[in-house]
């Protein structure tokens, strides 16, 4: 079997906020088709992570390797490299005063330089991908938690992205919302998008991904296949966090 490619790569990160280091050390890679689950307790560091590898946040030491590249150099064109990586945010991040389709139209204009018809058709192609196409003209006001969630990752589709990096997709919506978002999430996966989702749904991370990893306090305290993490982890941390689980939503 061939090398896969590696998309990602992850080494030294570090960052800190004052004196308190929120990240210590990161090393990891995502290849193509590669569904990461990155799992730990709150205040972990798995979102200022993904928030570092978007760029939202400056990591303070280390690299991040888009391709080989070291996207954390000056020169990098933001932009360009978020369309290539594009992110879904916990809380949806739509445009208010935009329809369902234009939230889906304008970044593929603006930032891919689509023209508006190709943009559009790829928008509304990507919003029935997620069962939203009905919706298209509506504003995300008139929208539930979970059909705005389906509306956000349409909008990152649409920039074509190599890899889709996912904050908590889940956790600002209602319980009975949780599993249309997290069967979009399942389908995309099982298309062979490659993914990085940060989250407390275990099983989705134990069933859906290729690669688990656990964080805990700004280290990678353990990671593996999902089997390993889930059916026999090495950590005593991980145990004890896998634990709390066990009985409650697996």
């Amino acid at each position: 079997m061939s090398e896969k490619e590696r998309i990602l790569q992850v080494s030294h990160l570090q960052k800190s906020f004052g004196n308190h280091a929120v990240l210590k050390d990161i090393d990891f890679e995502v290849c193509k088709g590669d569904v990461v689950s990155i799992i730990g307790a709150s205040g972990s560091g798995k979102s200022t992570m993904l928030r570092c590898i978007n760029l939202l946040e400056e990591p303070g030491g280390g690299a991040i390797l888009f391709h080989g590249q070291d996207i954390t150099d000056p020169k990098v064109n933001v932009p360009a490299y978020r369309a290539k990586v594009g992110m879904v945010f916990q809380n949806f991040n739509l445009f208010n005063n935009m329809t369902v389709l234009e939230n889906c139209i304008v970044g593929q204009v603006k930032v891919a330089k689509k023209k508006p018809e190709e943009a559009r058709e790829s928008a509304i192609r990507y919003l029935r991908q997620v069962g939203m196409e009905p919706f298209m003209n509506a504003k995300p006001r008139q929208l539930s938690g979970g059909q705005k969630q389906r509306v956000a990752i349409a909008r990152a589709l649409a920039m074509e992205p190599e890899v889709l990096l996912f904050d908590e997709p889940t956790s600002a919506l209602d319980p009975q919302m949780v599993g249309e978002v997290l069967s979009v999430m399942e389908e995309l996966a099982k298309q062979g998008l490659t993914m990085l989702v940060v989250t407390h749904e275990m099983a989705f991370a134990r069933d859906v991904s290729t690669h688990v990893i656990y964080m805990s306090e700004g280290v990678i305290e353990e990671e593996g296949t999902p089997e390993r993490i889930f059916g026999a982890p090495e950590s005593e941390k991980t145990k004890e966090f896998l634990a709390r689980f066990r009985n409650a939503s697996i």
